[in-house]
């Protein structure tokens, strides 16, 4: 393979990046290589990884404080949950949740899972209401139509703004379903909740089983939820043409290329030809 990125002389090259202008990142991590891999080996083993008070009380309540104001429906259906209300389009009404989108404990793990300039898939907050029902297990990225048992595509966090507990709607979790193929979810399986105090987070592969959990308290249940995917494969959420330009110029270039401002090499992801970042300059 050549080693000039500007020299293209036979069909091994365009595996490398070609991109003149905006050069594909590979950024350092602010974090212990024995603790991500520490995460890394227990995601493996059971499918999820459970991280707690990663981030303070004080950052909890601060994101409280400015998602509230936001928190005006509840879902069209029981998926969504009749009784829970969520923000859809989050990273164009606030930049309070950017910090948990781009946690680097959070990152060190996707960089080991997915290719490079791998892509956020969508924001969403969640605020689990009391009287809510149990939400129907299922995969985050079992709409992609590839055959079970494989890697996973995409990978999601949901983080605890409040308190998880088994009586408010803690996260429920089958764990080692990551590795089934056509296999459904029966009576006979561990579920676990996943209690764990306010700033905590799990982060799991789009092939675990899960399901929000029932809310049999007198409180909501806030959480936050970031999911990503593979760089050659379709977001949840159309970034590009749900968030204004003027917005996506405020974000840090690592958000900017998980919204889709950046390359696989050698072309997937252009506009015109070049890199989509020239969009950001004009």
């Amino acid at each position: 393979m050549s080693l000039d990125p500007t020299l293209v002389t036979n069909i091994d090259d365009l595996q490398k990046d070609i991109a003149g202008t905006f050069r594909v990142d590979k950024p350092k991590r602010d974090i212990d290589p024995e603790i991500s891999a520490s995460d890394w080996q227990f995601l493996q083993e059971h499918g999820y990884v459970m991280i707690k008070n990663l981030i303070s009380d004080e950052e909890c309540a601060e994101i409280k404080k400015e998602l509230s104001p936001l928190l005006t429906h509840t879902g069209r259906n029981a998926f969504e949950g009749v009784k829970t209300q969520r923000i859809y389009a989050t990273i164009r009404k606030t930049r309070i949740c950017d910090q948990l989108v781009t946690h680097p404990r959070i990152l060190a793990l996707l960089d080991r899972m997915f290719m490079p300039n791998y892509l956020l898939s969508q924001l969403q907050v969640i605020n689990i209401l009391p009287g809510e029902a149990e939400q129907f297990l299922h995969a985050d990225d079992s709409f992609y139509p590839v055959p079970r048992p494989r890697a996973p595509l995409g990978a999601a966090t949901i983080w605890a703004i409040d308190d998880f507990t088994s009586e408010n709607g803690a996260t429920r979790l089958i764990p080692g379903s990551q590795n089934w193929g056509d296999q459904r979810p029966s009576d006979s399986d561990k579920i676990l909740p996943a209690v764990m105090p306010k700033g905590s987070v799990i982060f799991y592969g789009g092939t675990l089983w899960h399901g929000g959990g029932a809310n049999e308290s007198d409180d909501a249940r806030l959480a936050i939820t970031a999911q990503y995917c593979e760089p050659w494969v379709r977001q949840q959420e159309n970034y590009t043409l749900g968030t204004p330009l003027e917005t996506v110029r405020t974000l840090s270039p690592e958000l900017q290329a998980m919204l889709g401002y950046s390359i696989l090499p050698p072309y997937i992801g252009m506009v015109n030809g070049v890199h989509p970042k020239r969009l950001l300059k004009t």
